[in-house]
């Protein structure tokens, strides 16, 4: 039966399921190529071209599908449209990664279109957030090797320096662990688990349907932007009510730009993931902030709330 008003007890053992090696490595080397597509909404031609620029700058070739600055109201296209072009880049094997245009809001919506298992016989990162976190929970749970949480295109326009080293090494091999400088412990504590989440407006809005995402075992990762205090109270009960929390091992915050008071948004996050046992650390520079730290999702992470650490595994991609 599922929880109704609080979530199950998780198994805080240090052995989870790690998810199979693939045979091929997705990292890049200079002269990668680049697939873009715009699986949400239309785009700032103007930021968009300032984005390339600066991918450009980091090494690699860009390829841009035709059909690409299509509209659709605030999409980028209709589904069929915009899943047409994210499914090419799946199967293409000249291209060796995909950056997202864009959130907004609209690759939901296109889900069902998606064709995951191409990705497992040409393995590539796919790299965004936002809106993008819907496409990158779904990507963990069908492939075997990590989906990217970092920039879009548009917001490279103007991505701090740290946040591009970031990305660049995100992309060029794996990420063995991370101090969070402005960390904060809201509870205690040493988890292990998946690492998995994003952006939480797009993740509660996946909750109830068929793409539900997979947070068993896992340590997960919340962002948010604009979203007041009884807002993301909300979203977090709701979530919490239908079980979806239920076997969440540790909670990691990143960034909540334009949201008030920083002490109450922790606060909530506290009650709803009530479980002594579930450690929770604030503070990771990744999200809508001015710093947007890339981060592995789908494979495995340890967080230590005390001490401010991520520490990646590398197991999970050759």
């Amino acid at each position: 039966m599922k929880p109704t008003n609080h979530q199950t007890a998780p198994n805080h053992g240090d052995r989870f399921q790690i998810r199979p090696q693939v045979t091929t490595s997705p990292y890049l080397k200079p002269g990668a190529t680049i697939g873009i597509c715009a699986p949400s909404g239309s785009f700032d031609p103007v930021r968009f071209e300032a984005g390339l620029s600066r991918v450009r700058d980091m090494g690699f070739e860009i390829h841009l599908p035709s059909g690409l600055s299509a509209k659709k109201r605030y999409l980028a296209g209709d589904d069929a449209h915009r899943a047409g072009i994210v499914n090419d880049l799946f199967q293409d094997p000249g291209i060796d990664a995909i950056f997202c245009a864009r959130g907004g809001f609209g690759a939901l919506r296109i889900l069902p279109h998606l064709e995951f298992g191409l990705l497992n016989n040409h393995p590539k990162f796919v790299v965004g957030f936002s809106d993008i976190t819907a496409i990158l929970a779904e990507g963990v749970k069908q492939c075997p090797f990590p989906m990217i949480h970092g920039p879009v295109v548009t917001s490279l326009a103007n991505a701090s320096r740290e946040s591009l080293d970031s990305l660049l090494m995100a992309l060029s091999g794996p990420v063995p662990g991370m101090h969070l400088a402005n960390g904060k412990t809201i509870r205690q504590g040493r988890a292990s688990g998946r690492f998995v989440g994003g952006n939480l407006a797009t993740l509660a809005s996946m909750a109830g349907t068929r793409f539900q995402p997979d947070f068993n075992d896992c340590v997960l990762f919340l962002e948010d932007l604009n979203e007041p205090a009884y807002k993301i109270d909300r979203m977090l009960t709701q979530m919490a009510f239908s079980g979806i929390f239920a076997g969440v091992r540790g909670v990691v915050l990143g960034t909540f730009d334009h949201c008030g008071d920083e002490t109450m948004i922790h606060d909530i996050v506290k009650e709803r993931f009530s479980d002594p046992r579930v450690p929770i650390l604030a503070g990771l520079d990744a999200g809508h902030g001015e710093t947007n730290l890339s981060l592995p999702l789908g494979g495995a992470v340890t967080v230590d709330a005390d001490t401010y650490q991520l520490t990646f595994a590398t197991r999970g991609v050759s």
